[in-house]
């Protein structure tokens, strides 16, 4: 019998913007403002550990696929490496530096014990049925099982994951270990240790800091409009929440288009025509948008919340919003922060703004170490406390310094890891 042949096929990588680049200029500015030494700058800026493995895959019609995965843990000194794993034609290596470091600066700020991780697969889950999705995720977990876990780095979901997906992080690596680790992944399925709360934990927090922004402002939630960029996970949740709060929510946007209403939209019917549909596009209850074009609408509040550096030079002096709320990772180019602060526009910075997903992730690490777990309500108290704790301190900062958040924020983060760095000094 004649061997069947085997097609290998690997997935095209779209240009991208250079998110290291705008993470590694906010740690030169930072560590210029902190006066901190050439050495500690060097090991800042690097990652502690990364990997790059490839990734087969049997396709459901026998053919095999090939994928890249990553994984970067950028620093470790303050705990063992918490960061997401994203699912995305678009991921590359350095994308994932970047996010790995903006990661460590996000568990500082809040004052968690992590380090800064994050980790990707070159992969468009769309074009995957889910037992492809499922054998990925396996075979890029059981590659990288001696790297990660509850004592040495804990993925969570991104873009293009969900709690499914970590539900066979953990047992994958789980099946390896011989005996289950609950802790080895966070926003996980709550039958299988998730907290209450964490799914939309990431939008509680954006919306919650959006509102203090405006309040900083003297502007009343029923007197304010928003434009939410990103209908995913947490752009969607955001908007509903700003909804549920008096905001009159005028546009929303995803990958196909954006949608607005002068009056407001009526979330609730947005959401429902996307989950039906597979997009805000075609909702009849609103005028059509370039997806761009939101970002330049007159609005009292703006919440980027879809991917990094959509907001860059050649668009940030058409930015009309007055404050700037970063629901996604890096939205804002460096350039393009200095033209906002000229125009007195207030950018709440991703590591405040977005932080709320990954506090409720490091409480389900905690219930999941203790087999202990927290009713919704404590959940959301606790959460509540540190994010209103941390704009506190990140707008004292700012006012003592006479800096913008951005650079508040990074300030502190950076000082605390390199504090950690001192203090725990370097292996002989």
């Amino acid at each position: 019998m004649q061997a069947a042949q085997v097609a290998v096929r690997t997935e095209t990588q779209p240009l991208a913007p250079k998110p290291l680049e705008a993470a590694q200029r906010q740690l030169a500015d930072s560590a210029e403002r902190l006066g901190l030494d050439a050495g500690s700058r060097a090991m800042l800026a690097r990652p502690r550990r990364e990997m790059t493995v490839s990734v087969p895959l049997r396709r459901d019609d026998g053919s095999l696929a090939l994928y890249t995965g990553h994984r970067v843990q950028h620093n470790l000194s303050r705990g063992p490496g918490k960061g997401g794993i994203r699912f995305s034609p678009s991921v590359n290596l350095d994308e994932v530096r970047a996010l790995a470091m903006w990661m460590t600066w996000k568990c500082a700020l809040v004052d968690i014990p992590y380090g800064g991780a994050k980790g990707g697969v070159t992969i468009d889950p769309s074009k995957h049925s889910d037992g492809e999705i499922e054998r990925v995720t396996r075979r890029y977990a059981s590659e990288l099982a001696e790297f990660i876990g509850p004592e040495r780095d804990i993925p969570a979901p991104d873009i293009g994951t969900d709690e499914r997906v970590m539900a066979w992080v953990m047992d994958t690596i789980s099946t390896n270990r011989g005996f289950t680790v609950p802790g080895a992944a966070t926003g996980k399925p709550l039958a299988l240790g998730g907290s209450r709360g964490r799914r939309a934990a990431t939008s509680i927090g954006v919306t919650l800091i959006a509102l203090k922004a405006l309040e900083s402002r003297d502007l009343a939630p029923e007197d304010c409009t928003a434009a939410v960029q990103g209908f995913g996970k947490v752009g969607a949740g955001a908007a509903h929440l700003l909804h549920e709060a008096g905001v009159r929510v005028v546009a929303v946007s995803d990958q196909a288009g954006a949608v607005y209403d002068e009056q407001g939209l009526d979330i609730d019917a947005v959401r429902a025509h996307a989950t039906a549909t597979g997009s805000v596009v075609g909702y009849s209850g609103a005028e059509e948008l370039a997806g761009d074009a939101l970002l330049e609408l007159d609005v009292d509040l703006l919440v980027p919340c879809a991917v990094e550096g959509v907001i860059d030079t050649g668009n940030a002096d058409a930015i009309r919003a007055s404050i700037v709320v970063e629901g996604a990772n890096g939205p804002t180019t460096p350039e393009a922060d200095t033209i906002l602060n000229d125009q007195g526009v207030m950018v709440v910075p991703d590591i405040l703004a977005n932080s709320g997903g990954v506090i409720v992730s490091y409480f389900e690490w905690v219930q999941a170490v203790q087999a202990y777990w927290w009713s919704a309500a404590q959940v959301e108290e606790r959460l509540n406390e540190r994010l209103l704790m941390t704009w506190d301190e990140v707008c004292t900062r700012a006012d003592d310094d006479g800096l913008t958040l951005r650079e508040a924020a990074t300030d502190m983060a950076v000082a605390r890891v390199a504090d950690a760095h001192e203090l725990r000094g370097l292996y002989p």
